[in-house]
């Protein structure tokens, strides 16, 4: 069972929602009753029958505490949902009920199931994402001047401005979201390949292809060459991009804790009745949203080596390695969206001390020349709004 008290800590509700069990299940029925609305429209089984699965799908809810312990021992979501499914056509529809997922393999059902969720979760970070850029755009707009002690290897160095810092939190998240959005074009696809991905039973030659092209429309997912089932460098590579988004991110979460450390005194997160205290010391201002997304940097890698590890799949279907990827691809969009909703909340509450930076370079001693700080982040805004416009 899921648990509310340590997941949601580290994730937004509306993202563990999409991840949950009734997702899931909305995405296995839609695929069935696209299959069979699909294979209507190409003559592959009768229209009255489509009309009758597609409404099984709306109507069907079972137990899930009682489907998941059927899903467990039957080893796939697949084969107790399609008996359910048969089951509650069988004495009004017998015949839609022997057209139950017809040509189709359990795997293209959980593959299937599993982009539609992803889908639905790249619209919600795609538009938190797009909140902390909007957010870094401004701090960076407003501090494009303000003189500050630049730091390396954690110890003053030269002057910049706080806006070229800004910048570069702007730059990293902008560029993470972009490689985000081009491996998700690549890999929100439809599978369907039934038994060892040669469509067969799904529909002769032509027929096929345009069965599936049918159920991808239907569903908003894109269309594969051939089938992907034993193919999965694309779940790799978004979760790959997903764990260096949340990267991105961290780099931002490190560096205002640091900043926010009472030697240093320059940034803080924005006052929020009741975050970020101390069950122990009433004085303590802790970093709570830079906490939950260093926490999620900390968990991201780990579960994009993952996907990477299940790479080398057995023939044409694999045993153990694309089973594993749902878990941890779910796991990685929780941490990404909750790391991106903490540090876009941060940003547009950051409270800047201007003249603890003034006082914190002056003592340093390096003098106050910024260089080409000012124009660096003109360039920086100019190439992220820009890019932003064209979207």
């Amino acid at each position: 069972m899921s648990s509310l008290l340590r997941d949601r800590p580290a994730g937004s509700a509306a993202m563990l929602a999409v991840f949950g069990d009734e997702a899931l299940l909305r995405g296995a029925l839609n695929f069935e009753s696209a299959l069979a609305t699909a294979q209507a429209a190409e003559g592959l089984i009768v229209e009255a029958d489509a009309v009758a699965i597609a409404a099984a799908c709306r109507s069907l809810t079972p137990d899930i505490s009682g489907l998941a312990a059927e899903a467990a021992h039957a080893g796939t979501l697949a084969i107790p949902l399609v008996a359910r499914l048969r089951v509650a056509l069988q004495e009004a529809h017998p015949q839609a009920a022997a057209a139950v997922h017809r040509g189709a393999t359990s795997q293209d059902l959980a593959d299937t199931a599993l982009m539609l969720q992803a889908h639905e979760a790249m619209a919600l970070l795609g538009a938190d994402a797009a909140r902390l850029e909007t957010a870094l755009v401004a701090l960076s707009e407003r501090h494009a001047t303000t003189p500050a002690v630049g730091r390396t290897l954690l110890q003053g160095a030269l002057p910049i401005t706080f806006g070229l810092k800004t910048a570069g939190w702007l730059m990293g998240v902008h560029a993470a979201r972009t490689r985000l959005q081009r491996e998700a074009e690549g890999a929100l696809m439809l599978q369907l390949g039934g038994a060892a991905g040669t469509l067969a039973g799904i529909g002769a030659g032509e027929t096929a292809l345009a069965v599936a092209r049918r159920m991808a429309d239907a569903l908003g997912l894109g269309t594969s060459v051939t089938p992907w089932h034993a193919r999965r460098e694309a779940i790799a590579a978004l979760g790959a991009a997903l764990a260096i988004l949340t990267g991105a991110v961290g780099k931002m979460a490190r560096d205002i804790s640091l900043l926010a450390q009472n030697e240093v005194a320059e940034a803080f997160e924005p006052r929020l009745l009741g975050r970020g205290g101390s069950s122990a010391m009433a004085h303590k201002r802790n970093p709570t949203g830079c906490q939950v997304a260093l926490s999620a940097a900390l968990r991201a890698p780990g579960l994009a080596a993952t996907l990477l590890a299940g790479l080398p799949q057995e023939h044409e279907r694999g045993l153990g390695g694309w089973q594993a990827e749902a878990p941890v691809l779910a796991d990685l969009f929780i941490l990404a969206h909750g790391a991106v909703v903490a540090m876009a909340d941060v940003a547009e509450g950051l409270e800047v001390d201007t003249a603890a930076m003034a006082r914190n370079l002056a003592a340093a001693d390096v003098g106050s020349d910024t260089g080409a700080s000012a124009l660096l982040v003109q360039r920086a805004l100019a190439a992220v709004l820009g890019a932003l416009g064209e979207g």
